[in-house]
C-alpha cells in the first residue's frame, strides 16, 4: 500500500499554522511517506459568510491562487526524488454558488493532480453557516435553524451527496473530504441517531462505487476533544473496500507536527478490513 497523506494545509491557510513547507515534508519523510498531497482551502465568493474576520480566516484570497499554485509547484520540484508531492485543492461544496467552483476550476483546475471535495457549510439561521466552527456557534445558527441534529445531519448528508456528485465531473483524482464532519463536535451537542447516520453512509456507497470519486479518511476528529475518533467510521471502510471505492488517509495536518498523525489506525483498519 502508497504511504499517501491526502489532505494537508499550508501557510495559505488562514486557521492554521504559518510553518515553512519544507517543515510538513521533511517529517512527511522522516515518517516513509511516499505521497504528499498539498491541498489547501482556495478561495471563497464575497461575503460566503457573515461574519467578515472569520471569512479572514477561511480560506485564501483570489489574488492569492497564483502564489499558492507557485509554491506548490516549487515544492513539488524541491523534493523531487525524495517525495512525491502533488497540486490539490480542498474545494468545498457550494450550495447555490456552484458557478463560482466552476470558474475557478475552468481557471486553474488544469493545474491540480488532486481534489479532496468537503462539505463546510450549510444553510442556517442568517445564512451559510460553518458546520465545523465552534459547538455555540452550530448550536445557535445551525440546530436551531433545523430543530434536531437528526435534521441537520440529513441536510449534511443531502450536501455531502451532491459534492460526490460535483466531483464526479472532474478530470483528477478526487475524493470527499471528511465524510463525517458533521460529528466534530458531538460531546457538546445534542446525540444524532447512529442509525441515521449508518444508513446515510450506507447510501453513499453505491454513488461512491459508480463515480469513481475515493474517500478521504481523515483522522483530524481525533485530535478534537468534543469529537476523539476518526471522521470515517471502520465499518464504512471495509464497505469501500469491498466495492472497489479508493480509501486514502488524510492528516488534515495544519501544523508540520499533525503530518502522519493517526495513520496507525487507518493501516491497522485497512488490513483488517
Amino acid at each position: 500500500m502508497l504511504k499517501w497523506d491526502g489532505h494537508t494545509h499550508t501557510r495559505f491557510c488562514y486557521h492554521g499554522s504559518d510553518a515553512k513547507q519544507e517543515l510538513y515534508l521533511d517529517r512527511a519523510i522522516e515518517l516513509g511517506f511516499q505521497r504528499y498531497t498539498i491541498s489547501e482551502h482556495p478561495p471563497l465568493p464575497a461575503g460566503w459568510i457573515d461574519d467578515p474576520k472569520l471569512m479572514d480566516e477561511l480560506a485564501m484570497s483570489m489574488d492569492e491562487m497564483p502564489d499558492y499554485l507557485a509554491y506548490v509547484k516549487e515544492m513539488k520540484a524541491k523534493y523531487e526524488g525524495k517525495i512525491e508531492v502533488t497540486i490539490g485543492l480542498e474545494i468545498d461544496y457550494l450550495p447555490g454558488a456552484s458557478s463560482f467552483t466552476e470558474e475557478l476550476l475552468e481557471k486553474w483546475g488544469n493545474e491540480l493532480e488532486d481534489v479532496v471535495y468537503s462539505v463546510h457549510y450549510l444553510p442556517g439561521v442568517g445564512g451559510m453557516r460553518c458546520i465545523d466552527f465552534t459547538a455555540a456557534d452550530f448550536r445557535r445558527h445551525l440546530l436551531a435553524h433545523y430543530g434536531t441534529m437528526d435534521e441537520v445531519a440529513n441536510e449534511y448528508y443531502n450536501h455531502a451527496e451532491a459534492a460526490i456528485r460535483a466531483a464526479a465531473k472532474l478530470p483528477m483524482r478526487k475524493r470527499i473530504g471528511h465524510i463525517n464532519l458533521i460529528e466534530k463536535f458531538r460531546t457538546e451537542l445534542p446525540e444524532i441517531s447512529e442509525e441515521l447516520i449508518r444508513r446515510r453512509l450506507e447510501g453513499l456507497l453505491p454513488l461512491l462505487e459508480s463515480s469513481g470519486v475515493g474517500v478521504d479518511v481523515n483522522m483530524a476528529g481525533m485530535r478534537v476533544a468534543t469529537c476523539g475518533k476518526p471522521y470515517v467510521p471502520a465499518w464504512f471502510l471495509a464497505e469501500c473496500a469491498k466495492r472497489g471505492i479508493a480509501c486514502v488517509y488524510g492528516s488534515d495536518s495544519h501544523k508540520p507536527e499533525q503530518v502522519g498523525f493517526g495513520y496507525e489506525w487507518f493501516e491497522e483498519t485497512m488490513t483488517r478490513g
